[in-house]
């Protein structure tokens, strides 16, 4: 079953095994990605990464285990987007710096829109991935209440928001715009999606624009 932290899978131990597990993964997302996680295999994901069916028990329990796995990355990849990384034109601006976050959000999650629609299958009938679901959305949640406090106290947000509420309210409306645009839509303008977001994050915090 999913373990829920970010220890996913047995460790490998050689810079061989390093790689064998690395294609196992990028073979099962791969895999589900394509399939859907109902109906993918493990002798699909191990076909996919062209390694014997046995070796798949050397590094992970069970198709949740790997799914887990999977998922783990692609947190990884929306917490701590990659190329093209997105920074703020006006770093001391905190309207910049959201705008700039919103859209290394939204990048991110084009990149794993595919992957996203089968966490939010497998989250409706799985409670142990509800769970993960839920820890790895927390982990979004703290960051931005977080950044929310940091601008009371500088005086450029409301003092009255309890941070953590605003977070979590936030945080899931910027989760399900995403899901709509790319796991449930194929056209949406990217300038225009960051700028409703941006919008509603800064008027929905009380934010004093410095421009």
């Amino acid at each position: 079953m999913p373990k829920g932290s970010t220890d996913t899978g047995k460790a490998p131990l050689t810079a061989r095994g390093e790689r064998t597990r690395a294609a196992l993964v990028g073979a099962a997302r791969t895999v589900f990605e394509r399939d859907g996680f109902a109906d993918s295999r493990l002798t699909d994901i191990t076909a996919e990464a062209n390694c014997a069916t046995g070796s798949f028990y050397t590094y992970f329990d069970s198709k949740e285990d790997i799914l887990d796995a999977v998922l783990a990355e692609a947190q990884e990849d929306m917490l701590h987007p990659g190329g093209p990384h997105v920074e703020p034109t006006s770093p001391d601006d905190p309207t910049a710096v959201i705008e700039a976050a919103n859209r290394a959000y939204f990048e991110a999650y084009r990149r794993n829109a595919g992957l996203m629609l089968v966490r939010e299958q497998v989250a409706g009938i799985s409670p142990d991935f509800r769970e993960i679901r839920r820890r790895r959305g927390q982990v979004f949640v703290e960051r931005n209440a977080k950044h929310i406090r940091e601008l009371q106290t500088r005086g450029l947000a409301d003092p009255d928001l309890d941070a953590l509420q605003a977070a979590r309210a936030l945080s899931g409306m910027v989760s399900r715009m995403a899901y709509h645009a790319f796991a449930v839509s194929e056209e949406v303008d990217m300038d225009d999606l960051v700028f409703t977001a941006t919008r509603l994050w800064v008027n929905g915090i009380g934010l004093r624009s410095l421009r």
